[in-house]
């Protein structure tokens, strides 16, 4: 495998399973990818927070990615991680079926959300980029996160 230069003007990504799916997320929101640890339900909250877990002392909440997404859920695996995410100073933890690289996609070849999806728009995709006959969707971890005005 030959080593990649990437240009400035690529998006690079953390790509991920969700399912057979492939996904991504910004590379500069991510902290670091963790295998799956103890995790600490809390009562009263949404389906797709399973808990809180401690890392290096802070306490950060825990989502389960294909639950927020309203993906069929599965039984955790030995590939299981959890990706530690920050968006606007606020840190999240999100639980996926595995962690597959780091990409780099050509501004060129990610399409708009609204062109893959229907009018009423999914806020939760910010486009899906298709590299070498991949297809990645790009989730935007605003509104997964909740930093858009949605109260609960």
């Amino acid at each position: 495998m030959s080593e990649k230069t990437y240009s400035n003007d690529e998006v690079q990504l953390v790509a991920f399973k969700l399912g057979k799916e492939e996904y991504g997320v910004s590379i500069l929101h991510v902290q670091e990818i963790k295998r799956l640890t103890d995790i600490t339900r809390v009562p009263y909250t949404p389906g797709f927070i399973k808990g809180v877990m401690n890392l290096r002392g802070s306490v950060l909440p825990v989502i389960d990615l294909k639950n927020r997404l309203g993906l069929f859920e599965e039984p955790y695996s030995e590939d299981t991680r959890i990706i530690i995410v920050k968006v606007d100073d606020i840190s999240i933890g999100m639980i996926v079926d595995a962690v597959t690289e780091v990409l780099s996609i050509a501004p060129e070849h990610i399409e708009e959300p609204e062109a893959v999806v229907d009018g009423n728009g999914n806020n939760f995709i910010s486009g899906v980029g298709n590299l070498d006959n991949r297809l990645i969707i790009m989730l935007n971890l605003n509104e997964i996160i909740g930093l858009t005005g949605e109260t609960k």
